[in-house]
């Protein structure tokens, strides 16, 4: 059967992929140390995400047992909140990031709605940063969390720390199910790679088909593009980034792990005309709206999956000027495309009762109607249609216009994407 019955095209069995990935070129990276002990915990790992209801395509299990992702987080920083954080994605504007937050309050990430306090740590992409590899372990940094609102205190773990128990530390935090923060730019948190299970949703959303060509809009540590590499060959995976930094630490990881997938510098909004056109396009930013290049460079059915408001929608592509689709049931809380404007100012949610304010579908409906429903309006119509969950809404790009909708493309409810005022999401 296709890879998530997105198609007609069969998956292939485990002597087919590998030989196709050696068709594509994929070489072997160089000695790992940790290479035996890794392998234990990323079963650990892939067995979590199965327990929880993820991976049930063998062959996006495979990636995830394949696929060593110690080796694109050489360092990461664990932090400690001391306010409000966020979450912070993996792209060419933002990145990869993790999912819901169990109060009302911003940043708690993690898609099963676990506290993580990451500082915006959500994603592999974002900015560069001054965390590197080659520091000396056991740096700390406090300050803003990632375009989050808060101090965000954080220890450096690394792989190669004098400490055995620190080392120790590092390899198992490699392979938890949560988002990491890979990037420090003074003080601040700017970049992760993304909880795991949260990544293994998104992929097999995206129903890829053997033979896909796919755009990654947000690079980040090069995780994600591995993961993609491997279930569809190198030579299907475009991977792009805002960040020369980035790309080039992204291409370094791909290289060590054995892949060579195209890795480009460039402005996320714009896409990567170079490799089009693609069947897939999968974003690890958050948007206000489609950026018209994306469909420009897609193929006719192609999907485009990318994080918009509080949530994931996809959307199906008649054309180069047409497309819609509705938004999954995750929660994902990802920072904006770089690039993409100033920062937006936070959602205004004076004269509402604090109960609504912690349920996660009232949440999202405020992000998804800011400016174009006050915030009583909201709350009206969200007990009124009986506070729908994010699945019951979709999104419809029809030449020039744009607009969030609440069941039907032309039903009772609806709202022009991309919010005048660029309010920030209320999480």
């Amino acid at each position: 059967m296709g890879s998530t019955g997105g198609g007609t095209r069969s998956a292939p069995d485990a002597a087919e992929r590998v030989a196709r990935r050696q068709g594509t070129g994929r070489r072997a990276g160089p000695a790992d140390p940790y290479a035996q002990e890794a392998a234990a915990v990323r079963t650990g790992l892939v067995r979590e995400i199965v327990a929880g209801g993820g991976l049930t395509d063998p062959a996006w299990r495979a990636a995830f047992e394949e696929v060593p992702r110690h080796l694109f987080v050489p360092y990461y920083f664990e932090t400690e909140e001391a306010g409000e954080a966020g979450d912070v994605g993996e792209t060419g504007g933002a990145g990869e990031a993790s999912a819901a937050d169990e109060a009302g309050t911003d940043g708690r990430a993690g898609s099963d709605g676990r506290a993580v306090g990451d500082g915006r740590a959500v994603g592999d992409g974002g900015a560069g940063g001054d965390g590197r590899a080659d520091e000396p372990g056991g740096a700390s940094a406090t300050g803003e969390g990632g375009g989050a609102r808060g101090t965000v205190g954080c220890t450096r773990l690394w792989r190669d720390d004098p400490h055995p128990l620190r080392r120790a530390r590092w390899l198992a935090g490699a392979y938890a199910d949560v988002p990491l923060a890979t990037r420090v730019r003074d003080g601040e948190l700017i970049t992760s790679s993304s909880q795991p299970s949260l990544m293994a949703r998104m992929l097999q959303a995206l129903r890829v088909r053997d033979g896909d060509r796919v755009l990654e809009i947000g690079a980040g540590t090069g995780y994600n593009a591995a993961l993609l590499a491997h279930r569809l060959g190198e030579a299907h995976v475009t991977t792009l980034d805002l960040d020369p930094e980035i790309t080039e630490a992204a291409r370094n990881h791909l290289a060590a792990a054995g892949f060579r997938p195209a890795v480009v510098t460039g402005d996320g909004a714009r896409g990567c005309p170079l490799h089009a056109p693609y069947d897939r396009i999968i974003a690890t930013c958050a948007v206000a709206s489609v950026p018209p290049a994306w469909l420009g460079q897609c193929r006719p059915d192609a999907l485009i999956l990318t994080p918009l408001a509080t949530g994931l929608i996809t959307l199906r592509v008649a054309d180069a000027r047409h497309a819609e689709g509705r938004f999954l049931a995750t929660p994902a809380y990802f920072v904006p495309l770089r690039g993409s404007g100033p920062p937006p100012e936070r959602v205004p949610t004076c004269g509402l009762p604090s109960r609504p304010l912690l349920d996660d579908s009232f949440r999202f409906l405020l992000n998804l109607a800011a400016g174009h429903l006050e915030p009583v309006e909201a709350l009206a119509l969200w007990e009124h249609e009986g506070r729908p969950g994010r699945e019951r809404y979709g999104v419809t790009v029809r030449d020039e216009r744009q607009w969030a909708w609440l069941d039907e493309p032309e039903g009772a409810y609806g709202w022009p994407l991309g919010p005048p005022d660029r309010l920030q999401s209320f999480v």
